[in-house]
């Protein structure tokens, strides 16, 4: 039988025949290890790792699972799972009325109209810009639960910035009340977007620029130079008021001290009055005819100052007609 072998095949063809086992089991070994590697390649592919300012949100099969902290972490490889990473710290902002172009130092916008131009309660037009400043507080909600978050923010941000417009005067929107409308603004949009179960937080409703349309502007503008010169004449009323009041109030302050020692002196003279006619009164009592004489003769003193008196005792009248007056008044002092 090997002599019929032996013809049929040369040398060199029977050296190959007696190789191919060897060459079998080599390959064979090979390819398992290429197997082997490619499996390992695939496991090593759910070697994932999250940033500092992120968390990751493991879905299996589509489904969320778990939420992964920042660090070298891992997952099963795909279809099996598959992780969505969120910026959680991002300080995310929408602007409305506008775009920025380029940022600061050389800062550069444009202005869109469509989103700017809002009606007041009063029936005005005016031109509101604003900045929204969030952040996400649920990043399960935040990435499932909306499709376009930018989208659904900026939408919710102009409808409420709007009905807060709508509830003011153009001069509130424009002058005492602008603060206010941010802050409520930013309080019933964060309201909103509670209720989309959003998972967004606003940190700030930044009011960027309110002023009336241009086609206004010349006319609002003569309204606010006429309002500051109000408050000019009202600064300067107060200023004239704040001057003259603390000199009235001394003056008057003057005038009741004056009046309180006027009334001092009445009533202590109306008290010496008194004790002066109380100190008659007892004198009288111990002796009426004397005090009746000498308060008639002080009384008659006072009524003819000056004048030469005579003084007479009472009775009859034949001394009268005896008395040389002319020499009585020449003579004497009067008495």
């Amino acid at each position: 039988m090997s002599d019929f072998v032996d013809r049929l095949l040369d040398p060199p063809q029977r050296d190959e025949v007696e190789r191919r086992p060897a060459a079998r089991r080599i390959g064979g070994g090979f390819g398992w290890l290429l197997v082997v590697a490619v499996f390992a390649i695939y496991l090593l592919t759910g070697i994932y790792t999250i940033g500092p300012s992120e968390v990751g949100l493991v879905k299996r099969f589509g489904a969320y699972v778990r939420t992964a902290e920042p660090g070298l972490r891992y997952h099963l490889p795909s279809p099996f799972e598959s992780v969505v990473r969120v910026n959680v710290l991002e300080v995310r902002t929408e602007e409305i009325g506008f775009r920025t172009i380029s940022p600061a130092p050389n800062a550069r916008y444009q202005t869109i109209k469509s989103e700017a131009l809002m009606l007041t309660g009063d029936g005005n037009i005016t031109h509101v810009q604003i900045a929204i400043q969030y952040r996400v507080k649920d990043p399960a909600l935040f990435s499932f639960n909306l499709i376009d978050p930018k989208e659904i923010v900026k939408q919710a941000a102009e409808a409420t910035l709007r009905d807060q417009v709508a509830t003011r005067t153009l001069d509130e929107t424009l002058t005492e009340l602008r603060d206010t409308i941010g802050i409520d603004t930013m309080l019933a949009l964060q309201s909103v977007l509670d209720s989309y179960e959003s998972g967004i937080t606003i940190d700030n409703v930044q009011l960027q620029i309110v002023k009336p349309p241009d086609e206004v502007k010349a006319a609002f503008d003569d309204v606010n130079s006429a309002r500051q010169d109000k408050e000019k004449l009202i600064n300067q009323a107060d200023e004239y008021a704040l001057d003259i009041l603390p000199r009235a109030r001394g003056e008057a302050k003057q005038i009741a001290n004056q009046a309180e020692a006027y009334k001092q002196t009445r009533i202590k003279g109306a008290e010496g009055d008194v004790a002066r006619f109380v100190e008659v009164l007892t004198k009288y009592e111990l002796g009426e005819d004397v005090t009746r004489t000498r308060i008639y003769i002080e009384t008659m003193e006072q009524i003819l100052p000056g004048m030469d008196k005579i003084i007479l005792p009472g009775g009859e009248g034949s001394l009268l007609k005896l008395l040389n007056l002319d020499t009585a008044f020449e003579g004497g002092d009067g008495q």
